[in-house]
C-alpha cells in the first residue's frame, strides 16, 4: 500500500485549505458557524482564514484544516484517453499514412450552453496557449459551430458533411445541467441508429474519461486539453475502426 494524505507544511501532515459560501449573514456568528460545521465533517482542526460578505443573507470563508484520512494511492484507478498525444505534424502524417484522406470534424457548444471558449481553443486555427487549433490542421476539415446548438442540428450536420467525429463542449454545470444534455444527444443519435457511424467526444471543465464513457461517448477530456490531445484520439480510434 501507498498510503498519502494532504501536504501542507510537512509531508502527510493533512493540511488541506477549503473554500465555501454558506447561506447566512456576515459576522462573528458565520465565521464560528463555519468553523463548526467543518468540525462536524470530521476534520481535526479548521481555522477560518478569511470571509468575505457575497450578499445580505450570504457569506464566503477561506479555511485551513486538517484530517487524519488517508488514501492508497495504489489502489486509485485511472484511465486516460489517450496516453501521450502526437505532435499536429504527426497527426497529419498518421492520417496520410493511415487513413489516406482528409478527416472531417463538427463541433459545438450544446444546448443552452453559451460559451465558446471549450470548443474555439480545440478548433480554431489560432488554438489556444501557443497550440494551433483543428482548423490549422492540413488533413483535418474542422467545422465549429459555435454555441448554443441544439443537439439535433448538429447529429443533422454531421449527418451532411459525412463527419467522422463529432466534439461536444459542456462549460454550464449547474444542477448537472450538462449530464442531462449529454443524455438527450446519445439517446438521439442511438435512436436513428448513427452511434457507431462517428466518433464521439465530450469536453469541458467538469468533464473526464470515466464520466463521458458512462455516458455513452468514445472519450471524455478535461482542462488542459489542447488539439493534439483530441486529435490523437480521433485519428488513433478511426484507424482502429478501419483495420477491424
Amino acid at each position: 500500500m501507498n498510503l498519502v494524505k494532504p501536504y501542507g507544511d510537512t509531508l502527510n501532515d493533512g493540511a488541506m485549505q477549503i473554500s465555501f459560501t454558506l447561506p447566512v449573514p456576515f459576522g462573528g456568528k458565520a465565521k464560528e458557524c463555519a468553523k463548526l460545521y467543518l468540525e462536524k465533517l470530521g476534520f481535526k482542526k479548521a481555522d477560518i482564514v478569511h470571509m468575505a460578505e457575497l450578499s445580505e443573507s450570504f457569506s464566503f470563508f477561506v479555511a485551513y484544516v486538517k484530517t487524519d484520512v488517508s488514501i492508497d494511492y495504489d489502489s486509485v484507478e485511472f484511465t486516460p484517453a489517450i496516453d501521450k498525444a502526437m505532435s499536429m505534424d504527426e497527426v497529419n502524417a498518421f492520417i496520410k499514412e493511415k487513413i489516406k484522406r482528409k478527416v472531417v470534424v463538427v463541433g459545438a457548444a450544446t444546448g443552452f450552453d453559451a460559451h465558446t471558449v471549450g470548443i474555439d481553443a480545440i478548433m480554431n486555427m489560432k488554438g489556444y496557449n501557443h497550440h494551433f487549433g483543428l482548423e490549422r490542421y492540413p488533413m483535418i476539415e474542422a467545422m465549429n459551430m459555435g454555441a448554443q446548438v441544439p443537439n439535433e442540428k448538429l447529429i443533422e450536420t454531421a449527418k451532411k458533411i459525412n463527419a467522422d467525429a463529432i466534439l461536444i463542449s459542456q462549460i454550464v454545470t449547474q444542477k448537472d445541467s450538462h449530464i442531462k444534455n449529454l443524455t438527450n444527444f446519445i439517446e438521439l443519435i442511438e435512436a436513428e441508429k448513427l452511434r457507431d457511424k462517428f466518433v464521439l467526444i465530450v469536453g469541458g471543465p467538469r468533464i473526464n474519461n470515466k464520466l463521458a464513457l458512462e455516458l455513452g461517448f468514445d472519450a471524455g477530456f478535461g482542462p488542459g486539453t489542447y488539439a493534439e490531445d483530441v486529435a490523437t484520439f480521433i485519428v488513433k480510434k478511426l484507424y482502429e475502426k478501419k483495420v477491424k
